[in-house]
């Protein structure tokens, strides 16, 4: 019997592989590394704003984000009309897709990166130029610039890249858009850029007012701690932000998520103290696990990777069995959040048993 068919590209999605939730065991705390969670509690006052807003739950939020774009562009020093929010950076990831590409217009971006990107891109029937990374996790963007044709829409650029770790420098940004035709949208994706700790980082704001066809991508969900209230937004000139809010989902940020988001800008000086820690805390990590011999690659966000290849399983079943769930990626490695100093700790143990 004949019944609806959907188009033939959902059948070609990927699927989005969530971290997995701790394993419980009884006698031990289990930890959940695997999502790139921030591990602290709400910042101050985020707890009570969003409470306050579940009290009118009753009526629509404010669809214009009215206070949360003025919030966002006093912190930013930019303009309102250069903003957008969406459902968290992956949000915004589906608009510019949607906004943007034609069926069959090309999108380029490293591989691995963000595991959004394929599926965004095949929701939209669009084409993914996946552009495989440099050997130390790195993006090869010589090899992105070169992989740009007359299909090309958008290139998306992850810095710092996830799952690897390593963020571009603002020259090699800068050399990367001096090649990339203006037509073309380039998506600096800096979901952590809080976390980055390294010379000549870039400047997202400075490299979007000089290039009117870059758009920033940010989130309120690592750094800030906002990951249950999906809150994300793009900073771009005017034209890019306006397409942006033009397909945005209606009402798709919620009241209560607006809330927490301002209240989060508010405790901006508490942020960056527990980021702070966080990085000291990932140096911590790695120079332990490089002490042990491990290949871990440069880590800028709050996360360490394990390229692993074929042995991703085992790690993922060593710290599993003590309590730490971490995020492996079949045939490419491990990426391990940095979280609580014990489950850290764990980490470290477990990866040093499989020298």
């Amino acid at each position: 019997m004949a019944h609806p068919q959907p188009r033939a590209n959902i059948a070609r999605i990927p699927a989005y592989v969530p971290g997995k939730p701790p394993s419980t065991r009884p006698g031990t705390t289990a930890y959940k590394l695997s999502s790139n969670e921030n591990p602290y509690p709400p910042l101050p006052g985020v707890v009570e704003a969003a409470s306050a807003a579940v009290a009118t739950m009753n009526r629509y939020p404010d669809m214009g984000g009215v206070a949360l774009y003025a919030a966002l562009a006093e912190r930013l020093g930019v303009p309102v009309d250069d903003l957008a929010t969406a459902t968290g950076s992956v949000g915004l990831i589906y608009q510019v897709v949607t906004g943007f590409c034609e069926p069959g217009d090309e999108v380029i971006y490293a591989w691995r990166s963000f595991e959004a990107y394929p599926i965004a891109v095949t929701a939209a029937a669009a084409t993914s130029v996946q552009v495989p990374l440099l050997a130390d996790g790195r993006h090869d963007l010589a090899a992105m610039a070169a992989a740009i044709t007359d299909r090309t829409r958008v290139v998306m650029v992850c810095t710092p890249n996830n799952p690897t770790g390593p963020a571009v420098t603002q020259t090699e940004l800068d050399d990367f858009l001096a090649r990339v035709p203006e037509h073309v949208v380039v998506v600096v994706d800096e979901a952590y850029l809080e976390f980055v700790r390294m010379d000549d980082a870039v400047d997202g704001v400075a490299t979007y007012r000089a290039h009117p066809n870059v758009v920033l991508f940010r989130t309120f969900s690592k750094a800030y701690g906002l990951a249950g209230f999906r809150v994300g937004y793009a900073v771009s000139q005017a034209p890019i932000a306006s397409a942006l809010r033009a397909v945005s989902l209606p009402f798709g940020v919620s009241a209560v998520a607006q809330a927490a988001a301002i209240a989060s800008l508010a405790a901006e000086a508490e942020l960056l103290e527990r980021v702070e820690a966080l990085a000291v805390e990932r140096t911590r990590v790695r120079d332990a696990l490089l002490a042990q011999g491990w290949d871990i690659p440069d880590a800028q966000g709050n996360f360490v990777w394990f390229p692993l290849g074929d042995r991703a399983g085992e790690l993922a079943a060593a710290t599993d069995a003590v309590g730490v769930t971490v995020r492996p990626f079949a045939g490419d490695g491990v990426r391990v959040s940095i979280g609580e100093v014990e489950a850290n700790d764990r980490l470290i143990e477990v990866a040093a048993t499989l020298r």
